[in-house]
């Protein structure tokens, strides 16, 4: 099995965010200003290497060279996309291809179906978890535009990673993507993007659905994807404020078979170091609200830890199998939402050294 680490390419001033903070606004500014919220709550979360503009092909380049070096097989890109609209792009366009890996380490896209949050950190916890104004609508065209566009920019690399012989793309909010078109259009969308790609000569899609819902995972085969996957697959997201990671690893590892029977799709498992997305949120004490960005938080973590969650999903066998299949790490640089390989302060490169560990022999 292949490991690929999912990457957040927000590391860079964009206007949006400008208009509503200041000129050269980065969420390095959350990360950085976190402090400790609770007994033994470790923030901030401190990278080793510095914050980095990931625009930057060299200061990207050196961290993505650190993951392949140890056993990161391909990076999955966050790519947003509102109706032609695309935010946070330079940093796959420019920090990744354009710097000395951007050749060779293979890479695939998620299509990051919300737009990032305007304002941060969330202030108020009267508003709902998603924004209406996050929320990306599509249609049967708009995503067929949105296939030409990967197709045009990413498929045709050499080093676009491929799932049986397929072109990989994950949508993030597959429930919404399913609810927001209709099963028909849905249908339609997926088929109609299918036919652009046969008939312009590139490869078909391998289509995989991040955590369908409880509806909605049954209907994805029949909608057209070919896969089954999570993006961060480790806390209850309804369960208590704190939570231990070993608990919650062991958990979800349970939960596979589930998602690849109910779906009668491949599972790939996808395993994250950690979660806290304190950073997000305003300090509320002890009266923080229980929904994102302010709990649950997944305290206990440690490589050793993650190494033995790794190891688990390397070797799951989906009872719906596929000879090529993915293991998704959460991830290789959100900071801000407490899951990252990068190297930091607490334990160096530990969290690389956990994938080398995992790693067959």
């Amino acid at each position: 099995m292949r490991t690929a680490a999912y990457v957040y390419t927000g590391w860079h001033p964009i206007a949006e965010r400008d208009a509503s903070f200041h000129p050269g606004f980065t969420e390095w500014e959350l990360v950085r200003s976190c402090q400790p919220r609770f007994k033994d709550h470790q923030q901030p979360k401190v990278p080793l290497l510095g914050e980095y503009d990931d625009r930057d092909p060299i200061a990207f380049g050196r961290r993505i060279a650190l993951a392949r070096d140890h056993g990161v097989d391909a990076l999955v890109f966050g790519v947003f996309w509102c109706r032609g609209k695309r935010v946070f792009e330079q940093g796959l366009d420019q920090g990744f291809l354009q710097g000395p890996l951007g050749t060779s380490m293979p890479f695939a896209c998620m299509w990051a179906n919300r737009m990032p949050r305007r304002v941060l950190p969330v202030l108020r916890a009267d508003l709902p978890v998603i924004e209406p104004k996050r929320l990306v609508p599509s249609d049967v065209d708009d995503f067929v535009q949105f296939i030409a566009m990967l197709a045009e920019h990413y498929f045709k690399r050499p080093n676009y990673v491929l799932v049986g012989g397929r072109s990989y793309l994950s949508i993030f909010d597959s429930t919404y993507f399913v609810r927001d078109l209709g099963l028909a259009n849905a249908r339609a969308a997926i088929t109609a993007a299918r036919r652009w790609l046969r008939d312009r000569g590139h490869l078909d899609l391998h289509l995989a659905a991040i955590e369908p819902n409880a509806e909605t995972l049954p209907l994805v085969r029949e909608l057209g994807f070919d896969s089954v996957t999570h993006y961060v697959h480790l806390p209850d997201w309804k369960g208590p404020s704190l939570q231990d990671y070993s608990e919650c690893a062991a958990r979800r590892a349970l939960q596979w078979q589930h998602f690849a029977t109910t779906s009668n799709l491949p599972y790939m498992p996808s395993v994250a170091t950690g979660w806290d997305a304190s950073p997000r949120g305003a300090d509320f004490g002890d009266a923080r609200p229980d929904k994102y960005p302010w709990a649950p938080v997944v305290t206990g973590e440690h490589p050793e830890k993650f190494a033995t969650a790794l190891r688990r999903g390397l070797d799951f066998h989906s009872p719906n199998g596929i000879d090529d299949p993915l293991v998704l790490l959460a991830s290789l640089n959100e900071w801000s939402e407490g899951h990252y390989l990068e190297p930091d302060e607490r334990f160096g490169t530990g969290w690389l050294e956990a994938v080398r560990s995992a790693r067959p022999r």
